[in-house]
This record gives C-alpha cells, sequence and structure tokens, in this order.
C-alpha cells in the first residue's frame, strides 16, 4: 500500500486539472496513433514531424491577435498540409515539406517578436502544458479526436490500399491523390490536437513512436493499427503518472516511453528473425 502511495499520490487522479490531462492526453493518444499508423505506413514520418511545427506559427498568430490559439493551430495545420499536398510531386516530397516547415516556422519567429507572449505561453506551446488544459480544450479535442476516428473508419481500406500499394491502387481507379490529400489533413486534425497536449516540439514521438513499435509487433494491418493505440494509451497513461510524481515535463516523458517501446519492437523482432536487420 505504501508503494501504491507513492506511485499514485492523491489528487492524480480526483484533481481537477489532471482529470482533465488524462482525458485530453487519453484522446489524443488514440488519435494521434490513428494518424501514426498511416504516416509509418507510408514512410511519411517526415511529414507527421514537419505539419506539428509548422502550426506552432497559427498559434503563436492566434496569441498576438488574441484570438484561439487551438482554431490557430487548426488553420495553420490545414494549411501546411494542403501546401504539401498541393506542391509536392512523386520526386521532392521531402524537399516542399521542408520549405512548408521553413516558411512556418518564420512566420512564428515574426509573431513571437511581433508580441509579447515569449514566456510562458511560447513554452506550452512548444513542450505541451497538458496539466494546463481547460475544460473547452478537452471538448475541442474530443470533437477533434471523433471526427478522425470517423474518417478512419470510413476511409481505412482504400486509404490503406493507397499506402501499401498507391501504384497498384491507381492502376485500379482509386484516385490516389485525393487520399494523399486526406491523409495530410488527418494529420493536420491531429497536430491541431496533440500540440497544447505534448506540444509542437514533441507531439511528433506520439504520432510515430507507437506505431512504428506495432509494426513489429503486429502480425496484420489491423492488429498493428490497435496497438498503435494501445501503445499510445499506455505511453500517456504511464507519462501523466511519473510526471504528477516527479514534477518533470509530461512531454519528455511520453518521448522516453514512446522510446522504449520502439526499442522493445526491435528487439523483438530482431528476435525472432535474427537476419531480419542484416537484411
Amino acid at each position: 500500500m505504501h508503494v501504491l502511495g507513492l506511485l499514485f499520490p492523491p489528487g492524480l487522479l480526483t484533481a481537477p486539472f489532471m482529470q482533465n490531462a488524462w482525458i485530453s492526453g487519453s484522446a489524443v493518444a488514440i488519435l494521434s496513433a490513428l494518424v501514426g499508423f498511416f504516416a509509418v505506413l507510408r514512410a511519411a514520418t517526415f511529414v507527421a514531424h514537419a505539419v506539428p511545427r509548422a502550426s506552432f506559427a497559427g498559434a503563436a498568430g492566434a496569441a498576438l491577435v488574441g484570438g484561439d490559439t487551438l482554431l490557430g493551430l487548426g488553420i495553420f495545420s490545414a494549411i501546411s498540409a494542403l501546401g504539401i499536398a498541393f506542391l509536392t510531386s512523386r520526386r521532392d516530397r521531402g524537399q516542399i515539406t521542408a520549405l512548408v516547415l521553413a516558411a512556418a516556422l518564420g512566420l512564428g519567429a515574426l509573431f513571437l517578436a511581433l508580441g509579447d507572449a515569449y514566456a510562458p505561453q511560447v513554452y506550452a506551446l512548444l513542450f505541451g502544458q497538458i496539466v494546463g488544459i481547460s475544460r473547452a480544450d478537452v471538448l475541442g479535442i474530443l470533437g477533434l479526436t471523433g471526427l478522425t476516428a470517423a474518417a478512419v473508419a470510413v476511409l481505412y481500406r482504400p486509404l490503406l490500399f493507397v499506402s501499401v500499394a498507391p501504384d497498384v491502387a491507381e492502376a485500379r481507379g482509386v484516385p490516389r491523390r485525393r487520399f494523399d490529400v486526406l491523409f495530410l489533413l488527418l494529420v493536420a486534425l491531429s497536430a491541431t490536437a496533440a500540440v497544447p497536449v505534448v506540444g509542437a516540439l514533441l507531439s511528433f514521438s506520439l504520432m510515430v513512436g507507437p506505431a512504428a513499435a506495432a509494426s513489429y509487433f503486429g502480425r496484420s494491418p489491423a492488429s498493428a493499427l490497435w496497438l498503435s493505440v494501445a501503445i499510445g494509451l499506455v505511453s500517456v497513461w504511464l507519462a501523466l503518472v511519473l510526471a504528477y510524481d516527479t514534477g518533470m515535463p509530461v512531454g519528455f516523458f511520453v518521448a522516453v516511453v514512446t522510446a522504449a517501446f520502439y526499442g522493445l519492437g526491435r528487439l523483438w523482432a530482431l528476435t525472432a528473425d535474427p537476419l531480419a536487420d542484416a537484411a
């Protein structure tokens, strides 16, 4: 009982701000895992890295004009995703993504220079402030999670086909370009919800880490998707407990736990097939 009291001190589950953290963190874990599964499958992890960072400019701009930062995040996430979608060709995807990211970060720096929100607000945008999430933010994040989950459920089969075998899917009449755009919009929705919780710099770990780890454990795309969600939830829950106990940032523990799961996945793959890594 003494050990449980140390791990789960009073207030961890009952304090209002922690209840908001548990709900929003769980929602973001599910949302990020669903989208991250397709990002890993499509080898589009750089996009999953770039869009959340680009959305930072939208939050900084909203803070500058006194607007809603979640709305600013959503607008810039969508603009960045659509910019990457419509400017990218098959040969220069990485270059366009990097240029969109650089342009957005430049705008973010400009908005910060023009405003006076350079201390706590900027820190929260960069590294997240899950224990500072309001009830209104929770409702917005839950709405984004529900919307994304419904979209993934509807688009799952054709999006999976385009992600695994894009040329074959295109030859069979599946509109590849349209699904590329839809995937990027899903990344934008995920970034909008994740940045207030774990920050622009660390949301990448929650989107890619669980999905990358699940790719080693899953025996089928469906099992890998569900494992990705499970790993994401466990990662966030462990991070919340450890952060509450130590006072250290939640984002740090999210990054460490997801990296640990990925390491376990690699070890599992090597144990199951020692020749896989050499191949």
